[in-house]
């Protein structure tokens, strides 16, 4: 019995130390029987087949777009070992990284930039000899940047011939490269179908022509050409949801080749055997060969430093501050957690104490019964509202599956107004927790809204094609009234203390300037802020004045008409 006491804490003891599947794995690429991949900022290497992955970086600088050369033999990447971010290649089983370009700094130059980091390793030319990869040496500021390569021994890059090139693949003859014109996948944009929406074209490096092969108003994005030639495989969100399709490049046929629903497929890369990608967090693998996508179960096994408990200052962190109604204690929300902390003198209380959730937007209901706060901590949005006196805590909205961008209470405390990212305007009751739209915009989210004092109204801006507009609801009856006429930007409405004004700002003033050296006008400082009286008995603020003197003296009739001549004399 002891022995098999003993074996069953080695087994558990086993159990714990052997790592979890991990999520959030990026940038992948494959060739052969290896995948190598960007996990919390570090280059992993693992079996094409899954498995335990293997650290080849430890830098505190982002190492990403990892590609494994077409021989098998290195990986190149882009990394910020030295400050700036660059190309560096390491020997496909690891070792000392060696940098390859040396550009000039760019203050905007990091994986979160909406217009991507610089730099960006694409691919390889078919040889193993030169890497591929997108600069914004030139085009700082623009969704654009060019094409360069350069040797895998070091050297000086050489610009491919294209005005501008976003992610790209070569024909394995490397005689031609199917490239997107445009870069743009950092940018938040889904579904977009506008003028910037990229196409797939094919340039031939002989002609010197380029030849689009892909056609429609929705986005189709990294072209991958396959080993055999045949095919370039690209995504496209044509459907919604990128998904993977296929260019018969015989027939100029397309055909799609995933379905997914529910999540993108993000960056995806081909290798001889696999085309890989992430997909929900997790790298998933096209087989080439029998057309089956799979995902790849991947465990990181190392000392995740990032994930033990540590005593961290986040007074630097407040994202938001609530004060209770007594002016007692203040609610903040920093570094994902809400902090209940004394005004004078006492304690400081982690209320959440949530390592998994991000918790944000603490609030206090007016009459000092609830903290309120937003969290994600059941995996989806919601406003919890936390009693203060039992600590019990409860969820707000039903069924929501949104990102909520901000709530204010009622004055009453009795219910609360919310915005979301489904372009909605919300009231929520919060005792019984009904949802009450007010408001659905087809253009884009509302997030500029207040109450009126007594609780009865609600104002906001409503988003317009042209001109927003300011509108008054009734909470009770629906309502609705435009106080604005939608000639000029209007924006910030909220009520006076007495409820009997309406405040906001508009830009309405118009007083050009115009250029010395350039025939044009400019105008400056057009927002001002106005009144607008909404009670029938509140007086006109700030109305013209003019004195005037009061005449009792009876007057002739005749020196009558000679006297009101006179300005500013008014006769009793």
């Amino acid at each position: 019995m002891r022995r098999f006491i003993l074996l069953l804490g080695v087994l558990l003891a086993g159990l714990w130390v052997q790592a979890g599947e991990a999520r959030l794995l990026r940038f992948p690429h494959s060739v052969g029987d290896k995948l190598v991949f960007s996990y919390a900022g570090d280059l992993y290497l693992v079996s094409a087949g899954g498995g335990t992955a293997r650290r080849l970086t430890s830098h505190v600088g982002y190492e990403m777009f990892p590609r494994i050369s077409p021989d098998g033999k290195y990986i190149a990447f882009t990394g910020q070992y030295d400050g700036n971010t660059e190309v560096f290649v390491i020997p496909v089983e690891g070792g000392e990284p060696r940098r390859l370009t040396y550009t000039a700094t760019l203050k905007r130059d990091d994986l979160g930039d909406r217009m991507g980091p610089n730099n960006v390793v694409i691919g390889w030319t078919p040889d193993s000899k030169r890497i591929l990869y997108r600069s914004r040496r030139y085009t700082f500021n623009d969704f654009t940047g060019q094409l360069f390569t350069v040797p895998v021994e070091g050297g000086m890059s050489e610009e491919v011939p294209l005005k501008n090139g976003g992610f790209a693949s070569y024909s394995p003859d490397g005689k031609k490269l199917a490239y997107n014109y445009i870069f743009r996948e950092f940018r938040a944009w889904k579904r977009y179908q506008g003028g910037m929406a990229d196409d797939i074209r094919v340039f031939d490096f002989n002609t010197k022509k380029s030849e689009r092969i892909t056609d429609n108003v929705r986005q189709d994005v990294f072209p991958m050409w396959s080993p055999d030639g045949n095919t370039i495989y690209y995504i496209s969100d044509r459907g919604d949801i990128m998904n993977l399709y296929a260019y018969d490049v015989n027939t100029k046929e397309d055909k799609q080749l995933t379905s997914y629903k529910e999540y993108d497929i993000k960056f995806p890369a081909i290798g001889d055997k696999l085309i890989v990608y992430e997909q929900g967090g997790y790298i998933y693998g096209y087989d080439l060969q029998s057309g089956k996508e799979s995902k790849i179960t991947i465990n990181i096994d190392n000392d995740q430093v990032y994930s033990r408990p540590a005593l961290t200052d986040v007074s630097g962190q407040i994202s938001s501050i609530a004060v209770a109604p007594g002016g007692e204690r203040v609610v903040v929300a920093a570094r994902g957690d809400i902090f209940s902390l004394p005004v004078k003198e006492g304690i400081t209380y982690n209320l959440t104490n949530s390592s998994d959730a991000n918790d944000m937007q603490a609030g206090w209901s007016p009459d000092g019964k609830y903290i309120s706060y937003v969290s994600d901590k059941d995996g989806e949005f919601n406003i919890y509202l936390r009693d203060v006196v039992t600590g019990k805590e409860r969820k707000l909205i039903k069924n929501l599956k949104s990102y909520i961008f901000n709530y204010k209470w009622s004055p009453d405390s009795k219910k609360i107004l919310w915005s979301e990212k489904g372009n909605t305007l919300n009231i929520s009751d919060v005792e019984s927790g009904n949802r009450k739209i007010v408001e659905k915009s087809g253009i884009r989210s509302m997030t500029s809204y207040n109450w009126s004092p007594d609780s009865k109204y609600i104002t906001y801006v409503r988003p317009e094609t042209t001109m927003d507009n300011i509108i008054v609801y009734h909470v009770e009856s629906g309502e609705k009234h435009q106080v604005t006429d939608g000639w000029f930007g209007s924006s910030s409405p909220n009520f006076s203390e007495d409820g009997k004004y309406l405040v906001f700002v508009s830009a309405r003033t118009f007083s050009p300037t115009y250029g010395r050296t350039e025939w044009n006008h400019v105008y400056n400082d057009m927002n001002k802020v106005y009144i607008l009286p909404l009670a029938k008995d509140a007086p006109v603020l700030f109305a013209p004045k003019n004195d005037v003197v009061r005449v009792e003296t009876i007057v002739k009739e005749k020196d009558k008409k000679k006297e009101s001549e006179d300005k500013g004399v008014v006769y009793d």
